[in-house]
Parts: structure tokens; sequence; C-alpha cells
């Protein structure tokens, strides 16, 4: 005997369909799993075993193989618990499933038989619905978070007892049925007299109520053609059936189970709130503004052109000048994320397992991630048997914050120049390569020397550290990475505190960087691209055009910095959004003075080692 379900997998963070293959055949009770599974898939033999006795089911005693396909992709996870025990249940005779071939099955299942939450259900969802399924069951606890994907019907139960159970059933002999039906049709061209009700046997067994005449070329074993029952509308109005009745042969001899058929329309899942998800602004009762940080204005400027383009930014100054506090507000100057920028977003963070509460909808607001410094290379990019995103991957889209930056180690730091120069992240195993998007702001800080008081001008607090402890201190920061990071500001202790009310606020950088924003999107409609930090080649030519005056200024500044020609790229597109900013199509000297400004201190720091 053999049957298949549908499940899926992750792959990455994408979804994978899986084809849960079922063969049941005599020889030594036993359950083998085949297809590259990993631990947790093959445990789930005795998870299933549990499930299925202890919801009132029958285990079949016989040699049961489960094939996960296609057998050369590794799979990991709970997820096909729910696939396995259900195709085993309908491979044994004990569920009849019609729409099985459309119907993608999720789900951990507990040994009482209830259904547990799994991660990935998102991605997963949304590849089952490219490949023309129609239907999803899931436990209920991922029921909001599959209904973030539409044109595909959620279903959800928490229990296998929701399902037909045996003793929900009524198995009927057919002799009795011969002396109780109301209408016995031995010649099948009699049947049009009970055309209004009529009740066929199919090759499992069961009669199926659906008020019109139905042909069956194929019978239980046991049964002819003239035996088959049609029973009129009153009759099953006399004895109403939750599900369509269960048959059993009436042999003598005769041990078969009863059969159920499988509905799950009383299961459908409606989600009170799909698509809308909540945008983050500063006027949603958000406590952190920029309000807070009294003076600093040239940094909020400098913080409003990183947002306004997605632009690197490193803040350098001593302790308690406020770098960490600037950059925690970041994210309440930042444009919402777009439908199809939401998808992505909502798509990793379901994948890694960090979607908290799917019942809001999709992610609306952008990522902000800050990992501690001693987080490892592979928490950072992403890694595993099977990788997994990283912080780099979950920042997507978002903001990275990496607070004191030369506390992380050189390695970990060093991994980050191809995900900020690609916006990719590829990671690459025996087997296959996974590539997880990368697309995010780089914000950090530091201070300037390890005592962290260096030129800091204080009376209290003077620098204690040697040329060569503040070389080695700096040295954790190479060439190359800095040379990645756009803006380069220095915080010094402010010496104009301001009063109340002279403090830029949140909503008047974001009304700036939104107008920024929009000029972009119009801009760039035509390409795959949003910000001004994507430009690249012919596109950063034809959109960030200098003129010949500015190229002569910028080639002249470049020479006497000693800056490379990726910095030269950076400063051109640093220039385009300070003029969008402004609201000008060119970009003036101006704009590439400033642009120029906020790259000198990577000189200073290679000029000071």
């Amino acid at each position: 005997m053999y049957g298949k379900m549908h499940s899926a997998c992750l792959y990455g963070i994408e979804g994978v369909m899986i084809g849960v293959e079922i063969d049941l055949a005599n020889g030594l009770p036993q359950t083998n799993i085949i297809g590259l599974p990993d631990s947790a898939i093959r445990e789930a033999v005795e998870r299933v075993r549990a499930a299925v006795k202890n919801c009132g089911y029958r285990y079949p005693q016989q040699r049961v193989t489960v094939n996960l396909a296609p057998a050369d992709l590794r799979k990991e996870g709970s997820a096909f618990d729910l696939a396995i025990a259900l195709g085993i249940l309908t491979t044994s005779g004990q569920l009849v499933m019609p729409e099985a071939e459309k119907l993608l099955l999720i789900g951990e299942l507990a040994l009482d038989g209830s259904l547990r939450p799994v991660t990935g259900v998102l991605p997963m969802v949304e590849a089952a619905r490219r490949a023309g399924f129609r239907a999803v069951l899931v436990p209920l606890g991922n029921a909001a978070e599959a209904a973030l994907i539409s044109g595909i019907t959620v279903y959800a139960i928490e229990h296998l007892r929701q399902l037909p159970q045996p003793e929900q059933q009524s198995v009927v002999n057919l002799a009795g049925m011969k002396e109780s039906a109301a209408v016995h049709c031995p010649d099948i061209a009699k049947r049009s007299e009970v055309e209004q009700q009529i009740v066929s046997v199919n090759t499992m067994g069961v009669y199926e109520s659906n008020g019109s005449v139905e042909t069956k070329s194929s019978l239980p074993v046991g049964l002819a053609a003239a035996e088959a029952i049609a029973v009129t509308k009153e009759t099953v109005l006399q004895n109403p059936l939750p599900f369509p009745v269960s048959v059993s042969s009436g042999l003598a001899n005769s041990e078969r189970p009863p059969v159920m058929a499988l509905t799950l329309d009383h299961l459908k899942y409606i989600p009170a709130v799909m698509y809308e998800g909540s945008a983050l602004t500063a006027d949603d009762g958000m406590l952190e503004d920029y309000s807070d940080v009294l003076g600093q204005n040239h940094v909020k400027r400098a913080l409003t052109i990183a947002a306004a383009g997605m632009h690197n930014i490193i803040l350098m100054g001593p302790p308690g000048t406020g770098k960490t506090m600037l950059i925690k507000r970041l994210p309440s100057i930042l444009p919402p994320l777009n439908d199809r920028e939401s998808l992505e977003v909502t798509k990793i963070f379901s994948a890694a397992g960090k979607l908290k509460d799917a019942h809001s909808g999709l992610l609306r607001g952008r990522p902000f991630r800050s990992p501690h410094h001693t987080i490892s290379a592979a928490g950072l990019i992403g890694g595993g048997g099977i990788p997994k995103p990283g912080e780099v991957s979950l920042a997507h889209r978002g903001i990275l914050f990496l607070d004191e930056l030369p506390e992380f180690s050189r390695n970990v730091l060093e991994v980050l120049r191809q995900p900020l120069e690609d916006r990719v992240v590829t990671i690459s195993r025996a087997r296959a390569a996974f590539t997880f998007p990368a697309q995010f702001l780089l914000a950090c800080s530091m201070n300037p020397c390890h005592c962290g008081y260096l030129g800091s001008g204080g009376l209290q607090q003077r620098c204690t550290c040697s040329p060569a402890r503040i070389a080695q201190y700096r040295s954790k920061i190479s060439g190359p990475l800095l040379d990645r990071i756009d803006m380069q500001v220095d915080v010094p202790r402010p010496k104009d505190w301001g009063g109340e009310g002279s403090s830029l606020s949140s909503a008047e950088m974001r009304a700036e960087v939104l107008k920024a924003q929009a000029i972009q999107t119009e801009r760039y409609k035509a390409l795959p691209i949003s910000w001004n930090s994507e430009l690249s080649g012919a596109a950063l030519r034809r959109y960030a055009s200098l003129g010949r005056e500015g190229t002569l200024m910028l080639h002249t500044i470049l020479e006497s910095l000693g800056l490379s020609m990726r910095a030269h790229d950076r400063i051109i597109k640093l220039a385009r959004t300070i003029a969008d900013l402004e609201g000008s199509a060119d970009i003036a000297s101006a704009h590439l003075a400033e642009a120029v400004q906020y790259r000198n201190l990577d000189r200073q720091i290679m000029t000071e080692d």
C-alpha cells in the first residue's frame, strides 16, 4: 500500500516543497524514514506512533517506510510530523483525504496528539502558493502567520482529535442496512428514482452523500455492484452524522477497520487582521525621540543624511557624548517598509524563528539589530549545518548597530566586507550554497582610544594611553572595512547644551528623510534599486553626474587626502543624497564639500596610526 502527502521545509530562508511518501509492506513491524533526515525528523517515528495511538487510531503493525522527496536534499526540523501521521492513517485505510494532492501539511506533534507551532511557516506557505497548492493545514499557533500569504486557504487545528475520530463515526453493517434502507436498488439504472440523495460506495468503503448520482466501478472486497444501497433523504435526516458514514463489509471473518473521510471546512481559520501591519512612526507613542538629545545638531544632520540615503555611518567620540543614544533613535526617522520589503523582512524573521506576533500582520517597522561584541562570525553572518540567517540578514532593510566597534573581534568584523559591498551573504557548503539578503545600514560607535578620552579636552579626564596602545586599539578596524563606511563623524563633548525647544526632534528629521525618499523613489522607479547608496556603474554616472567643475574638485580632494576609488564613489553617492535633501536636481560644489567632510576621519586615523 502506498500513499503520499505534501509538506515543506526551509532551505535557507526559502520554502521547498517536500513529498512525504508512505509505503506499508508485510514484514517485521518497524518504521524507517529515508531522504536525508536530521535527528529531529528521525525521532518523529516515536512522536507519531504515540500521537496516533493516544488519539484513538491504530498504528499499523507492518513495515512502514517514509520517504522524504527529493531524496538528495537535506532536511531538518519537526514540521513533517503531521504529514507523516496523516500519511500513515490514509495509507492504512483509517482516513480518506480526497484532496490531499493540493493540501500542504505542516506541524509538530506532541505525544498526546496536540500540534505545536514550527518556525518558517511564512516562506513555506508562500512556496506552496507558487507551487499551486490551494490549502494548508497548520497548528493553531501558526495560523496567523500562514494567513499573511494571500491566495491560499488556511486551516488550523490544535489537536489530532479535531479530525474525524473512530468513536465519532457510525460503522454500519451492510446486512442491517439492507433491511432498514428505504430503497434497495439492485439495478444501477433505477437510481434515478432517488436522485435527491444518493449514497455510493467508494473503494475505501465510505458512503458519500452529496445530492447527486455517483457511479463507482470498484467496490470493497466481498461486495457486488448489485448490493449497492441508496438511502433516501428522509433516512439521512433521521440519522444525521457529522462526517460521511463508514461501513464494514458484514462478512463474518472481516476485521475491516472503520474508515473516516477527512473534511476540513469546519476547521477554516479566518484571521482578524490580514496584510495590514503597523508602521513605526515617531507619533505612535515612541519613548525615544531626538529631542531628548541636547545639542549635537551637526551629528543629527549627519544621521538625517544617513537615513535619507541608507548610508553607513560611524560615530567616534569620548564616553558620554551621546553616540549610542543618537544611533538608537535612528529608527524613529526611517520610512516604513513598503509591501515588497515587508514580505522580505517578515520571511527572514519567520525562518529564524523570531516572528513574535503575526496577528498584527507583516512587519512594517524597519528592523534594528544590536548584537553584543562577543558574537561569533557565524552568528553575525549566518551558519550551521543547514545555514540559518545571521544578524546581517535579520537587519535586512533596517539597521545593524555595532556599539563599541573595536571591542568586536577583528575576524568577526572582517566578514562584513562582502555583505557591505554585495548586499547579500553567500554561505557555501559541500552540497549547496545558500544566499541570504543583507541590505542594511551599518551604524557604529567607538571611542578615540582605549581609555576613551583622547582629544576630549576635559580638565578632569585626560588620556592615559600611549601611542602604541592607541594604535593597537584602532588596528582592530582595518582600512578596507573603514573604507566601506560612507560617513565618519566626530562627536565631541557638547559645548552648547541648548535650551528648551532648541533641539531637533525626530518628527522634523523624519519629514526631511521622507522628502528625500520620495525623490529617490521617483528617480529609480525603472531600476531595481531604492536608495542612493545602491547606485553603481552606469547608473551612478547617469544619476549622480558632477559636471566638469565638480569632477576636478573631487579629484583634487582625493589626491590631497589619499582616499581610494571606493571612497570616490561613496562621496558621490553621499553628495547625491545631500542634494536630494536640499531639493536640488544637480549636485553642487557645496553638496560635494559637505560629503567630503564626512570622510576625513579615516585619513586622521591612518595618519595617527
